[in-house]
């Protein structure tokens, strides 16, 4: 069973940034790969990011295209942690951010589909103002 907590929601201007930061309890963290995803009001949830598990030393990553040059997915695996660096927000950005952890799998390094993940947290609230 794999725990996961996310922190580093808030409020702030478009243009600002923000970083999340997801914390994994258990001893296998380094083995799965990583996703962040969101929910708009009234919008079913999305993919925004995701990292595999290291590959030799190689970490591969993806990104939604409407995030992609703005926003960094990074791991700690010595801290159990997984965070979102989200630059250049824009209002559209506003949504409950998911992280989510995908376990082992012999068919892929990381996953863009929601129903791959075997574990969510509890979600954090970004709120961007115009």
């Amino acid at each position: 069973q794999v725990q996961l907590v996310e922190s580093g929601g808030g409020l702030v201007q478009a243009g600002g940034s923000l970083r999340l930061s997801c914390t994994a309890s258990g001893r296998t963290f380094s083995s799965f790969a990583m996703g962040w995803f969101r929910q708009a009001p009234g919008k079913e949830r999305e993919f925004v990011a995701t990292i595999s598990a290291p590959v030799v030393v190689t970490y591969y990553a993806d990104y939604a295209d409407s995030v992609k040059g703005r926003f960094t997915i990074s791991r700690d695996n010595a801290k159990n942690t997984v965070s979102l660096q989200m630059n250049n927000l824009k209002p559209e950005d506003t949504a409950v951010y998911y992280c989510a952890a995908d376990r082992p799998s012999q068919d892929r390094l990381y996953s863009t589909r929601q129903a791959d993940y075997d574990y969510w947290g509890q979600g954090t609230q970004v709120t961007v103002s115009s």
